[in-house]
């Protein structure tokens, strides 16, 4: 039974060394994982009923909203001391565990590690904390540094995402709240509506969510190709946001929540949404851009990608 048990672990330690998502290690209770996320709080160190310390972390990414993590640590100083909210943090070994439905992650003194990463600077790739038994490995970087980005047209489900677009406008709405108007160039995939046909006359469907600027000269500026998607702003988030926001720049955006009102696309920057200002010569940025360009060259292109059928490019040019 002893032979069989360390064989047990063995394998399950090839399992736990993988690294998951956070939708990925939810459905892993009683496992090891190790993760990589965005931290969005963090409590004060206290005592546990013995000689321990402990504090509570909220982290999330791309893949699912915030998940708790309890750090326990024999000393003060083994717990982690976050610089920022929206730093990164890399977990290693940490068991998920699940009490009255809800998930949440353990950090076990004898086993689990962390690291600590500047949140706004993911390029370094050199923690500014660490647990001593802490190993970094050189995919560990990759992960880090390169956040898989969606582009519009690839958005197929409400949810987080992370984005690069260019802000066209900001303005606030009738009910007070900030709002962006950001673009890629491609196109957000329709929506199908289920609604009936007897209902339209009364209850007819927006034809946009939110209002348009009020002024043409505005709205003239606005590129004729692509989706332009509305980021509402939540109230919280926005001191610092107004200071970063530029129009006509290019952004990363992080942790946006997609959502559909009435078969229209918008998106939700919340409180744990990140933004990242990024140089016009960034690779994700020129493809983009080329994708435009080439696009707007002729009318046809022109046409929302999802269009079916496309009609005859011969007659288009007679």
């Amino acid at each position: 039974m002893e032979k069989s048990s360390t064989v047990s672990e063995s394998e399950r330690e090839i399992v736990y060394r993988r690294f998951l998502c956070i939708k990925d290690a939810v459905a892993c209770i009683n496992d090891k994982v190790d993760l990589i996320a965005v931290i969005l709080s963090i409590s004060l160190p206290q005592t546990t009923r013995g000689t321990d310390y402990v504090c509570k972390l909220k982290i999330i990414d791309e893949s699912h909203p915030e998940i708790p993590v309890h750090v326990f640590a024999q000393e003060i100083d083994h717990l982690p001391f976050v610089a920022a909210v929206g730093d990164i943090i890399y977990l290693s070994r940490v068991v998920m565990r699940i009490y009255e439905g809800d998930v949440y992650a353990i950090f076990n003194k004898r086993f689990s590690s962390f690291a600590l990463y500047d949140g706004k600077d993911v390029e370094n790739f050199q923690p500014y904390q660490v647990l001593l038994r802490y190993e970094a490995r050189k995919h560990d970087a990759m992960i880090i540094a390169e956040p898989n980005f969606s582009l519009l047209k690839e958005i197929n489900e409400v949810g987080l995402v992370n984005l690069v677009c260019k802000v066209l406008h900001i303005c606030k709405t009738t009910d007070d709240k900030w709002m962006a108007f950001i673009w890629d160039g491609t196109d957000a995939p329709p929506i199908s509506i289920y609604k009936k046909p007897e209902d339209e006359e009364h209850n007819p469907l927006p034809l946009h969510f939110k209002p348009l600027p009020s002024s043409g000269d505005v709205l003239h500026t606005f590129p004729t190709v692509g989706t332009i998607l509305r980021l509402i702003f939540d109230v919280e988030c926005m001191p610092y946001i107004l200071q970063l926001l530029k129009v006509r720049q290019w952004f990363k955006l992080f942790c946006v929540e997609c959502k559909v009102h009435e078969g229209l696309w918008y998106g939700v920057f919340t409180s744990y949404s990140k933004i990242q200002d990024i140089p016009n010569v960034d690779i994700l940025i020129l493809e983009r851009q080329s994708n435009y360009d080439c696009r707007s060259s002729g009318n046809l292109d022109r046409m929302p990608s999802w269009s079916f059928p496309w009609p005859s490019k011969i007659t288009g040019h007679m």
